[in-house]
């Protein structure tokens, strides 16, 4: 009796054989474990927890034969939620041992994308990734299908990540922040910012920054990011967001400069850029985040299953070295504390948003 016997038993599907042969490496290998089981039964039950501490399985009121879950993205292939999604979804079908399919749906600022998720049957098999910009939507849009705070419910946050504040010093001949106010206050309205569309995070990210320090800048929206970097680099766009990840191999060759960080604290990808805080702007912050959701009357036991589940996947080394190295940053928050902060940021753009024009 060995390792191999019991393995060829499992495959063969040979009950009687594999208690044999179970018993025997037991015997050899953990002895004091095998005396402690006096009947088949509890035989039975200790091979049925061995077997979980393997696979924890998603909860049977959302298990359907034949269906797999799907995570929704409300935005393109690349994206940061799209990152996040395909990651968790290798690593959730393994716990579970369940099939975990990701959609991209993007398009109209991930409105139709969440929309699908906010209308689904609340059995667990239709789940969103999203990010800051769903908490900008009702500050945005006056006919927003869906509301995200009593449509939807958070199962957990799982990551932040930053923008930095960057202009073309070609463009504008500025080598900081305080230089770019003077300019920007000098010519008002005449330094323009891109973004990658009106609503988005890029947009309301400045229309907040002009709102704190009083400037006013020219907006001009893009399709793509690519179109606003083209237009960045050439010295059509003074001024924009961009992820830190992003924005970083273009001011080391010099072609863009880093002025700030739109988070709470220095981002761990470029720690030598301040934040607005310390630049005396504070409430400036744009600090993307990143939460799975749900529709709102999704179960309680499917709610901790997800919970259990994304704490434990982004207690991953592995992962976390992986995100980092994307301008993603790992950072586990629970469906309560994640509500909060939905809850907060939907408040906070609404008041940011009460400027005129800054509806699309």
């Amino acid at each position: 009796a060995g390792t191999r016997g019991y393995l060829d038993a499992i495959a063969t599907l040979d009950v009687g054989r594999f208690e044999q042969e179970f018993l025997g490496y037991m015997h050899t290998k953990h002895q004091a474990l095998l005396d402690g089981i006096r009947t088949k039964r509890e035989l039975s039950a200790s091979l049925a927890a061995l077997a979980l501490s393997a696979v924890a399985p998603f909860p049977a009121t959302a298990q359907v034969t034949g269906r797999p879950i799907t995570i929704i993205v409300p935005y393109s292939p690349g994206t940061g939620p799209d990152i996040i999604a395909r990651t968790l979804a290798t690593r959730l079908a393994s716990r579970w041992g369940q099939q975990i399919v990701v959609e991209n749906r993007p398009g109209a600022s991930g409105i139709p994308g969440t929309d699908t998720v906010a209308k689904s049957a609340p059995d667990g098999h239709t789940m969103l990734v999203n990010v800051t910009g769903l908490a900008m939507g009702p500050a945005l849009y006056r006919d927003l299908p869906y509301d995200p705070v009593t449509d939807l419910v958070p199962v957990g946050q799982v990551a932040t990540g930053s923008m930095a504040l960057v202009v073309n010093p070609r463009a504008l001949p500025v080598g900081n922040f305080a230089q770019f106010l003077a300019a920007a206050r000098s010519r008002p309205g005449e330094v323009i910012y891109g973004s990658t569309g009106a609503g988005t995070p890029q947009h309301l990210g400045i229309e907040l920054l002009e709102q704190r320090t009083g400037i006013v800048l020219l907006h001009v929206p893009y399709k793509a990011t690519a179109d606003l970097l083209g237009d960045l680099l050439g010295g059509r766009t003074h001024v924009a967001y961009l992820p830190v990840h992003t924005a970083l191999p273009l001011a080391q060759d010099g072609r863009l400069r880093v002025l700030a960080v739109a988070s709470r604290t220095r981002s761990l990808l470029a720690p030598e850029a301040p934040t607005f805080d310390e630049l005396g702007a504070p409430d400036a912050d744009i600090e993307l985040w990143y939460a799975v959701f749900g529709p709102a009357a999704l179960a309680p036991e499917i709610v901790r299953a997800w919970e259990d589940a994304l704490a434990a996947i982004l207690g991953m080394p592995e992962l976390r070295e992986a995100w980092v190295r994307q301008g993603i940053v790992p950072g586990y928050r629970d469906a309560r504390a994640a509500g909060s902060l939905l809850r907060s940021e939907v408040a906070r753009w609404k008041t940011g948003a009460e400027r005129p024009g800054i509806r699309p």
